[in-house]
């Protein structure tokens, strides 16, 4: 851009629904400060907004987002690919029940089979089949394409950054 190319004046975004909202609490208590929702709201929506992007990928491969985790946890793990049930249960934080009710789906569709561990028969193991590992392996290509894609609009300084704050908020909230 030259000296003779007029400059875009910057904009300032008009109020988001956040904003809105805020608005309406401090109208109706204005003894209260409703400014956290500035980022707590915000960091919810923005949550919500991620996730419709990123199940659009899993529905094109006829999962869901739990069968999504629990292929990608199996994946994470390492040839052969396959976890016990409770410690699945773990990685993916659902209860053993809900853990049932998503093997049960993926078994049924190919993609995983559940054995008896060897050295202990009370001990179940899920495992990857073949095709589960194909669908992982072309899902997740998929999924971080579209990650790199929403993360790539903040550009890579407010990326940066971003990660670094959120990263010590959970710490601070004591997720691990």
């Amino acid at each position: 851009m030259d000296a003779s190319t007029p400059r875009e004046p910057a904009r300032t975004p008009a109020p988001d629904r956040v904003a809105a909202i805020q608005a309406e609490w401090h109208r109706e208590r204005p003894d209260l400060d409703p400014s956290p929702m500035g980022v707590i709201g915000r960091l919810h929506r923005t949550g919500d907004a991620l996730m419709e992007r990123l199940t659009v990928n899993y529905r094109t491969f006829g999962l869901a987002e739990g069968e999504f985790d629990l292929l990608a946890t199996l994946r994470r793990a390492g040839a052969p690919y396959e976890r016990a049930a409770g410690e699945l249960a773990d990685h993916t934080m659902i209860t053993t029940g809900g853990l049932t009710k998503r093997v049960d789906r993926l078994e049924a569709r190919g993609l995983v089979r559940r054995r008896v561990e060897a050295s202990d028969g009370r001990r179940r193991l899920v495992a990857l089949t073949d095709t589960g590992l194909e669908v992982i392996d072309a899902v997740i290509a998929v999924h971080l394409d579209t990650e790199h894609a929403l993360v790539a609009e903040l550009g890579a300084a407010d990326a940066a950054e971003l990660e670094r704050i959120l990263t010590r908020w959970l710490a601070l909230l004591g997720e691990d």
